[in-house]
């Protein structure tokens, strides 16, 4: 996996170049564009780092190949990428390993690989690793709990602290919460104490 960039004035003009040069559809890349002011003598310009999904795919499916190996179990993975987002599902018969108490080593192995790759090529990617459907699973099991606390804090207007969450389910239970006008939410706590409260807000 590569990361290559190309610079000049026009941020068309680039991309031209680009898919001219890989011989590709602008679907088949990952692109980070950024502006660079000019100074003094320097001119402004554009830079554009891109890098191929093939490659990032690729990328992926060696390094659950390599977990495999260290871990020392049977691990295949099947990897889609929809709208910059790469979704990699694992499959083995030791799903319980590979998901650990309260799934921390499910965050861990998706934390690491999302490390490894901008180690690489000095991207951020949005990447998801699930087993055996586990997260949605749990994000169905929260939803469910978060609504029943919802009620309780509309009744009693008593804040209630919910338990400790990773960042993508904390994200969730946010996002959940803002359709409801009347209440508000706030992250407390520091690492893996750290949690979401749900406030009544008055009109």
């Amino acid at each position: 996996m590569e990361l290559k960039k190309y610079e000049g004035k026009n941020k068309e003009e680039i991309l031209k170049k680009i898919l001219k040069e890989l011989n590709c559809n602008q679907n088949d890349l990952f692109l980070k564009s950024e502006f660079i002011e000019g100074k003094l003598f320097k001119s402004s310009k554009y830079i554009v780092s891109v890098v191929t999904k093939k490659e990032i795919i690729e990328y992926i499916s060696e390094y659950i190949q390599n977990l495999s190996r260290c871990m020392k179990i049977n691990i295949e993975s099947e990897i889609l990428e929809s709208e910059d987002i790469f979704k990699v599902t694992l499959v083995s018969d030791q799903n319980a390993i590979l998901i650990g108490k309260e799934g921390r080593t499910l965050n861990s192995i998706q934390l690491l690989l999302k490390q490894s790759i901008k180690n690489k090529i000095g991207l951020s990617l949005k990447i998801n690793v699930d087993v055996a459907n586990y997260k949605v699973k749990k994000l169905k099991n929260i939803e469910y709990e978060v609504k029943k606390i919802i009620k309780e804090v509309q009744s009693t207007k008593i804040t209630a602290a919910l338990d400790p969450m990773n960042s993508y389910e904390r994200r969730f239970v946010h996002n959940l919460v803002s359709e409801y006008k009347n209440l508000t939410t706030e992250s407390i706590g520091e690492g893996r104490d750290r949690r979401v409260t749900i406030k009544y807000k008055e009109n």
